[in-house]
């Protein structure tokens, strides 16, 4: 989520292209909000290279700004000779990290922009998972292609359905694949959008569903996230054929002074930033 005080604040050659002028707490329907994905992360994918890039490296795997990487974690397992599926990937740092361990890298996005960047972190470092340009809800892969699917705040917090993406992701994984993904803490919704104090007072409901979004002059939408609680995410998770076997909440490290977003250690001292949902494909 952005401010709701002052949009502009952050993200602001992404909205002056794209004309923000406001916020709005609305429904949004699929084709909408695919649209305004598309386009915000199209006009937001330098600035966001620009600010985030050396954080995230050209052939590393970071869960999430408290700076978990998978190289500590493990949560993916045993990568090497894995056929492995990255959603949401961006410019593909992950995938190009799983590639140097020794898996069979794919990497997808619906942003032309981000991929982009994954391109020219291809040709860096000499490091190639395939990059595809797709939408998370229809993924253009044959049914039990992959051993393990994993996203690092890639498209989730984006899309209309986590139903849709999650049924996606159970045709294309074998019996006993892994799905691993990161996304905000659905607790972290019910405070603004401020990494300092003020970000500490509760302000918005929990249980309030209602799409985050960014519209233009006109009304429509430039900029659409969705809330989920953690209930929802479990509830659909099991409904599309998976299990569960882990949910880790990153601890803010110390002596991590990074300031991402809403992320930071003020309030990363109090409570959670980042949920990472590890799961497996029912057999």
């Amino acid at each position: 989520m952005v401010n709701d005080t002052n949009p502009a604040d952050r993200h602001a050659e992404a909205e002056a292209v794209l004309g923000t002028t406001g916020v709005a707490h609305r429904e949004v329907n699929p084709t909408e909000a695919t649209a305004a994905s598309l386009a915000w992360w199209n006009a937001d994918a330098d600035a966001y290279h620009d600010t985030h890039g050396d954080f995230l490296g050209d052939a590393d795997f970071v869960w999430c700004p408290e700076g978990l990487r998978e190289a500590d974690a493990r949560l993916l397992g045993d990568v090497a000779g894995a056929d492995i599926l990255e959603v949401g990937c961006g410019s593909a740092p992950c995938s190009r990290w799983l590639a140097e361990q020794g898996a069979r890298a794919v990497a997808f996005d619906l942003s032309t922009g981000m991929l982009r960047h994954a391109r020219a972190g291809n040709e860096r470092t000499s490091l190639t998972p395939a990059l595809v340009q797709a939408d998370a809800q229809h993924v253009p892969f044959a049914d039990s292609a992959f051993d393990i699917a994993c996203s690092a705040f890639g498209a989730l917090p984006f899309v209309p359905s986590l139903e849709a993406v999650f049924t996606e992701i159970a045709r294309v994984l074998r019996p006993g694949g892994r799905w691993v993904f990161s996304v905000t803490h659905p607790l972290r919704w019910i405070f603004p959008d401020d990494p300092g104090p003020a970000g500490l007072t509760v302000t918005q409901p929990y249980f309030d569903r209602t799409p985050y979004v960014e519209v233009d002059a006109a009304g429509r939408a430039t900029y659409v996230e969705y809330h989920r609680t953690l209930g929802d995410y479990v509830r659909a998770l099991t409904a599309t054929g998976f299990r569960l076997t882990d949910l880790v909440e990153p601890e803010w490290p110390p002596g991590h002074t990074r300031i991402w977003g809403q992320w930071g250690p003020v309030r990363g001292k109090f409570f959670p930033g980042t949920a990472i949902f590890c799961c497996v494909k029912q057999p």
